[in-house]
């Protein structure tokens, strides 16, 4: 590959960043034009809204009837703060963490909230060994690894008669992955990440163990009130039908409507999984067919199909940080890819969004921008040697 001339073609829709993410195909601002702007999130009319995304939510996500779901403040981060804050203490704690997120739930549960937890980390390109992990202690872990592009494949390492919690933050995984369930007792994920929805919500969703502990613990520290989920040791029903803890806002939660009914126009869950899958693959197999970039996840099994990341293998790049801002730079230059630099804490390379929202055929016109960046900064580098 010698020739540098830029590809005749550009995606069409150039963004592939991994939060906030690509709006659904054909998206336009006057998809929000019933949204019930200036009216109270407690009047008649915006809990019927709201519940209708609790609705659509539980459908589309095939979520038990007898699981709890509510939108909370603070985007997915708020979701698992107020897991953390509520729920834990009651026993022992297990951390787990392969990649910046979860390490910062490592962080907030041995500093903040003081817990003398076990704590589990894989490397990035790696996910923890499931088998060491004690689950008759509450568990903490991410399904999907943003920043590292590591996911777990599945649930069966997760034990049906466990006697802990497992809080899961499913934020990039949510829409584009499998979530089985039964072995998940609180879950959690925002909008703005696999079904491009606007920032600053999250949702929370809680199984019946979930709620049982919630009712019957009570942790020794305080809890301020965008995290309290139950008042006189009863859980506050009104969170799981709309009445949310802080104002929403209804133009957000309008364009999270307008993704869900979407969402169900192109197959439902299955239909979205199938999407990111597609897309996915683009890019593991310009992987397989060019030796100088490797996915970063190291087993084929836990590698993410949303937060795909890739890093550089050409044992001519000596500074592989500089060397990837260059190949994302000259990308995003050439208006064919935006937003796709490795996350600041994570090993340089690029992370592609692939989540179920992106056309497939963007991203394959993506892929030989890729090639064209490479090999004009190898280049770059020769001439510079």
């Amino acid at each position: 590959m010698t020739v540098l001339t830029p590809p005749a073609k550009r995606p069409a829709n150039p963004r592939f960043s991994s939060g906030p993410c690509a709006k659904i195909p054909g998206y336009s601002l006057d998809m929000l034009a019933d949204a019930p702007l200036g009216r109270s999130h407690r009047a008649a009319v915006g809990k019927a809204k709201l519940k209708e995304a609790i609705d659509l939510t539980r459908e589309i996500l095939g979520v038990p009837a007898d699981y709890r779901i509510g939108i909370v403040p603070a985007s997915d981060t708020g979701a698992v703060e107020m897991a953390m804050w509520s729920l834990l203490g009651a026993r022992p704690v297990e951390m787990l963490a392969w990649e910046s997120f979860g390490e910062g739930w490592v962080t907030d549960a041995v500093k903040q909230l003081k817990l003398d937890a076990t704590v589990h980390i894989a490397p990035y390109g790696q996910i923890v060994d499931f088998a060491k992990v004690d689950f008759d202690r509450d568990v903490v872990f991410t399904w999907n690894g943003t920043t590292s592009g590591c996911r777990l494949p599945n649930g069966d390492a997760i034990p049906a008669n466990r006697q802990g919690l497992t809080i899961c933050d499913a934020t990039s995984a949510a829409f584009a992955m499998d979530l089985p369930w039964s072995k998940l007792d609180v879950t959690t994920f925002s909008w703005q990440k696999v079904l491009g929805g606007e920032g600053a919500h999250g949702v929370i969703i809680l199984s019946p163990r979930a709620v049982d502990r919630l009712e019957s613990y009570a942790p020794a520290w305080p809890l301020p009130k965008i995290f309290r989920l139950t008042a006189k040791g009863k859980l506050i029903e009104g969170i799981f039908v709309g009445e949310t803890i802080n104002t929403p806002s209804m133009l957000a939660n309008e364009d999270y409507l307008v993704a869900l009914k979407w969402a169900k126009s192109v197959g439902g869950l299955q239909g979205l999984i199938a999407r990111a899958n597609a897309n996915a693959k683009v890019v593991w197999d310009f992987c397989a067919a060019n030796p100088w970039i490797a996915n970063l996840a190291d087993d084929p099994a836990t590698a993410s199909t949303t937060s795909v990341c890739l890093k550089f293998t050409d044992p001519r790049i000596m500074d592989g940080e500089a060397f990837a801002k260059a190949v994302a730079k000259r990308i995003e230059k050439a208006g064919a890819g935006f937003d796709m630099g490795a996350y600041r804490d994570a090993p340089p390379g690029l992370r592609i969004w692939c989540g179920s929202t992106v056309e497939t055929a963007d991203v394959q016109d993506l892929m030989p921008w890729i090639a064209y960046a490479f090999v004009a900064e190898i280049a770059a580098l020769a001439q510079a040697a």
